[in-house]
């Protein structure tokens, strides 16, 4: 018997939340995931003691960004939420680490992901959860 996010899913003249403009969301934040996740990695093995903030922030950016992929492609009513409020957590990690780079420049030594708002993502790291959200509150109306 399908369970009741794969029949929603059937419903939805979209697809689930991975299709049409999701695609795109989940093409960037799988680039985000590996590009994060192997910059933190690098830098937390062989340059901690120089930064540890800023790496740490980054590796958790990578996790956040791995979460949202993976719901994402998952797809289904409790994904959507999931990768909603990561979303949301992303946005304000962006927002916190973006006001605080800006702020306090001396606190990270060595850039983030998120420092300056993404400045050296060319701002990507702002844009994508503003429209990840939209995408999934336009994919919840779609499905309804």
């Amino acid at each position: 018997m399908p369970d009741a996010d794969t029949a929603a899913e059937r419903k939805s003249p979209r697809g689930g939340i991975a299709s049409g403009p999701g695609k795109l969301l989940v093409t960037l934040y799988g680039i985000f995931t590996v590009g994060a996740a192997s910059r933190s990695i690098v830098q937390l093995t062989t340059r901690f003691d120089e930064a540890p903030l800023a790496y740490v922030l980054s590796a958790v950016a990578a996790l956040v960004y791995a979460f949202i992929t993976v719901s994402l492609v998952r797809g289904g009513e409790g994904a959507r939420k999931a990768a909603l409020v990561c979303c949301c957590v992303e946005l304000a990690g962006v927002l916190v680490v973006g006001t605080w780079t800006l702020a306090e420049p001396s606190a990270f030594p060595d850039a983030t992901v998120w420092s300056d708002y993404g400045m050296g993502y060319l701002f990507l790291p702002v844009i994508l959860p503003v429209t990840g959200l939209l995408w999934l509150r336009r994919a919840r109306s779609a499905s309804d």
